[in-house]
């Protein structure tokens, strides 16, 4: 007869700092794994208790002090072994630990080994490095420690197999973006196969700041085969069983990834319901214009955070449709929101008095479209300020790299859902958003995009068609791809240098952008770091 080791997988939506509240959810979640789950063992993500990513709240003195007053409360939990990561002292300065409790003692530790230093990621700035296995013994199966990166590479694993290990333990804050999941499979899958070790891989969930962790906690059996998998994007205690007589998971049904549209918009959700939640915001405002992106932005942020939370303004100008006043109203009364329209031509007027001196002699230009936009800042602005409500941007990706936005008008908020969504996907998630329920009219999805800020205004007067100027932005941005690589794969010479340089030279812009959901491997914030004043010059 084969002996079980039950090991739960606590996927948590934890917070950065919040480390009482962290450890709260560990003794809570431990004991529903030991009294529902039976479970021998529970398994939580990395850094558990002072959240992912804490940044320089590390170097803040008190924390290892407040990590050690947690692990003592943990001691409350007996009967089941906790394995977490934490921030610990090591023999060389702080690391990025994994532990194991046992009755409230320390039975284990291991320092992660390789510290990630790129994209979003800036771990040698906090922790000295691991060197050596670490492999503790439950039920008469010998497990080794891992944390994230380590796995990523293949001496880790070696050494666990060199110390006898049967089963390869790894947590994890692993960020999303939309090919992660397959990268992640792909990368275990090579460990499995290189040892011919099991790996039980656990993995955060929740948003904080501009990243978001999916979730999709796994366990892989050592033939690269996943037996168990969690949910994405969602809360939970999940159970792998371990049969020790054949090393190896009990195979479950496991479900298919989600569609790319159904990861990406549930990823925007997740960040927009986190950074509002956890920043102690009432609900959202935002400027509904009857374009596409603030129409998306609001059907996230209402899936986000439900109709009573959200309100709606549109601020037309004179430019401003028939077409574009009824489709806004059909989407606010479509989700109940609460939803006003305010005439912005007073505000605008009286600036343009103001200005007649100044302005005098001069032509009109995109000062006078600014302004507009500018106006429409300040008016989300006095809202959120009065009620307490954060102001959603609704730029996407596209915008946000050729400068298509406007300092303190557009651009004004706290946050913004379509930061890393290029122009295209927005289109592909609008109709991805209608396949759940009609929320975003079907003219609003088939109009060409207008800023309308002048006369029978629309983007492609300003910019190429998005579909080309999407591909040479991430080529560009994601890529890294040089102008000349660029006009060879097939885009006009002309085009390719117009769009680089209007990259280039707002970055300035840029740096004043608010934070928004990450969701390519390279998006504008921590993943992507340039000068803005140099003397760079595009070419080979």
């Amino acid at each position: 007869m084969s002996a079980k080791l039950n090991i739960v997988m606590a996927q948590l939506n934890l917070k950065v700092g919040d480390i009482d509240g962290n450890t709260h959810r560990v003794i809570e979640s431990a004991e529903q794994a030991r009294d529902q789950h039976q479970a021998d063992m529970v398994v939580f993500p990395e850094l558990t208790l002072c959240g992912y990513p804490p940044e320089d709240l590390l170097l803040r003195p008190s924390m290892v002090l407040r990590i050690e007053q947690a692990v003592s409360k943990l001691a409350a939990v007996k009967g089941i072994d906790l394995v977490m990561g934490l921030p610990a002292m090591g023999a060389h300065g702080l690391e990025n630990q994994a532990v194991v409790l046992r009755d409230g003692q320390v039975v284990a530790r291991y320092a992660k080994q390789h510290l990630p230093n790129y994209q979003v990621f800036d771990e040698k700035r906090y922790f000295i490095p691991g060197q050596k296995p670490c492999i503790f013994e439950c039920k008469g199966v010998k497990l080794a420690l891992t944390v994230c990166e380590d796995l990523w590479y293949q001496s880790p694993a070696k050494q666990a197999l060199e110390a006898g290990a049967d089963l390869i333990l790894s947590l994890n804050a692993s960020p999303f973006h939309k090919d992660k999941q397959s990268i992640r499979y792909e990368t275990i899958r090579s460990r499995c196969h290189e040892t011919g070790l099991p790996v039980l891989y656990v993995n955060l969930f929740g948003g904080q700041d501009e990243l978001v962790f999916d979730g999709g906690s796994f366990a892989m059996n050592s033939n690269g085969q996943v037996a168990v998998r969690a949910d994405y994007f969602t809360e939970g205690l999940y159970t792998a069983c371990f049969d020790t007589s054949v090393k190896a998971f009990d195979q479950e049904i496991v479900p298919e990834l989600p569609s790319l549209h159904e990861r990406v918009y549930k990823a925007l959700v997740t960040g927009v319901r986190d950074y509002v939640n956890k920043n102690g915001f009432k609900g959202v405002v935002l400027g509904l214009s009857g374009g596409i992106d603030s129409a998306l932005t609001l059907a996230i942020a209402n899936d986000a955070l439900g109709a009573e939370r959200v309100q709606a303004v549109m601020m037309p100008f004179r430019y401003t449709s028939n077409m574009s006043l009824e489709d806004a109203q059909e989407e606010a009364d479509i989700l109940g929101v609460d939803y006003s329209v305010m005439p912005i031509e007073p505000m605008f007027d009286a600036f343009m008095g103001t200005l007649s001196a100044q302005f005098e002699n001069t032509h009109k230009d995109t000062t006078e479209e600014n302004l507009q936009s500018r106006c429409r800042g300040v008016m989300l602005m006095a809202i959120s300020n009065k009620k307490g409500y954060m102001v959603l941007t609704t730029g996407n990706k596209s915008e946000m790299a050729v400068g298509y936005a406007t300092l303190y008008g557009d651009m004004c908020g706290g946050y913004n859902a379509l930061k890393d969504v290029p122009k295209t996907l927005v289109f592909a998630l609008s109709e991805y958003r209608n396949t759940l329920g009609y929320v975003i009219p079907q003219r609003v999805i088939d109009r060409p995009p207008s800023a309308e800020l002048a006369p029978d205004q629309v983007d492609e007067d300003s910019l190429p068609p998005y579909d080309d100027l999407d591909r040479i932005i991430e080529m560009y941005v994601e890529e890294d791809k040089s102008a000349e690589a660029i006009i060879e794969s097939g885009f006009d010479r002309e085009t390719v240098y117009r769009v680089l340089r209007l990259i280039d030279i707002n970055e300035f812009k840029r740096r004043q952008a608010v934070v928004g959901v990450r969701i390519t491997p390279r998006g504008f914030g921590r993943d992507r770091r340039y000068p803005i004043t140099n003397g760079w010059h595009l070419g080979i």
